[in-house]
């Protein structure tokens, strides 16, 4: 009896057809939503693949505020930020912009909202689909230049090649975050807010940590909880220099803010670090102002310091190295 004829396989078409919209995301042994016959990994999966893998360590590396954007995203549950558009962004907008704005986050987490007047919120915590941030946020900028005035910008996989927040804002203008003490901001007119709506913001409002930024230094942010208060305070020196300085002043014992007072570590968040304070229930942020500033300089001076680390400064960096979190 003659071998039987392997059975043939189905044939899979080796080209995808052209597809409008966002693919969505599917199993990676399924077939592809484009209608290619072929399986997603080895379709459009391959391309979402290769964009989460090209991770930008430090998305907003060339913006004004690098330190503040960084610590709205990580730190700050409500603030907003007055954005300016570069020079030809907003030329082929859906009618006109009067105003961007940078924000904490918006409802429902949407990445950007059109108002009815044509401005622009623009949410920065946000989930981040193509490893790189500021891609995402340009992306949801965009999109928003581009939608219908009184519409939200819904989440979508950010399209391969698109302008960063670079590209898109002028990097000559200030970035001066405004932290709130709830999320009113969301509304045009919060006052007027009737049903679900001002119930779902008095549910945000509640959940809101208190939060304050030091007026007299960059990217220095008070955080108040029921057991303690803490300051975490985001800095541009790179991270080996700043915990040789950070090593120094602990082991001289100078690291403190004041009695009651301890630098706990710090954490990483895209590319900074962020060193941490724990502070007695009853101190301010006002209370702050002055011990930062003093600290502030006392570091300065420390990172000036070119001699090699001695035996207990080499022990206390040890440990904040060990206590260290990297946040992504």
């Amino acid at each position: 009896m003659g071998k039987k004829a392997a059975k043939k396989a189905p044939q899979r078409s080796q080209s995808t057809p052209a597809v409008t919209g966002d693919i969505p995301v599917v199993g990676a042994r399924e077939d592809c939503p484009c209608g290619s016959g072929r399986r997603y990994k080895a379709c459009h999966g391959r391309e979402a693949s290769h964009a989460v893998q090209e991770l930008v360590h430090r998305p907003f590396e060339g913006l004004a505020g690098e330190a503040d954007w960084v610590a709205l995203r990580e730190l700050v549950p409500a603030a907003t930020v007055p954005l300016t558009l570069a020079a030809g962004v907003a030329e082929g907008a859906n009618g006109e912009v009067p105003s961007v704005t940078l924000a904490t986050v918006l409802p429902l987490a949407w990445p950007a909202l059109r108002r009815q007047d044509g401005s622009i919120l623009l949410g920065l915590q946000t989930q981040s689909s193509s490893g790189d941030l500021s891609r995402d946020l340009g992306d949801a900028l965009e999109l928003a230049l581009a939608a219908e005035p009184g519409s939200p910008v819904p989440a979508r996989r950010t399209v391969p090649g698109g302008r960063r927040l670079q590209d898109l804002l002028d990097p000559a203008a200030a970035f001066e975050p405004a932290v709130h003490t709830g999320f009113e901001f969301w509304l045009e007119d919060a006052e007027t807010a009737t049903g679900e709506v001002a119930a779902s913001l008095e549910r945000a409002n509640a959940s809101a940590i208190p939060t304050e930024k030091l007026a007299g230094l960059d990217s220095a942010y008070w955080c108040g909880t029921p057991d303690k208060n803490h300051l975490r305070w985001v800095m541009t020196v790179p991270e080996e220099q700043l915990l040789d300085a950070l090593a120094r002043l602990t082991a001289a014992e100078k690291s403190s803010l004041g009695p009651d007072t301890r630098l706990v570590g710090s954490f990483r968040a895209h590319g900074l670090t962020v060193p941490v304070w724990d502070l007695p229930v009853d101190m301010t942020a006002a209370d702050c102002e002055k011990p930062a500033a003093e600290f502030a300089e006392l570091l300065a001076a420390t990172l000036a310091d070119p001699a090699p680390l001695t035996a207990d400064e080499r022990r206390a960096r040890a440990n904040l190295v060990n206590r260290q979190v990297t946040l992504n």
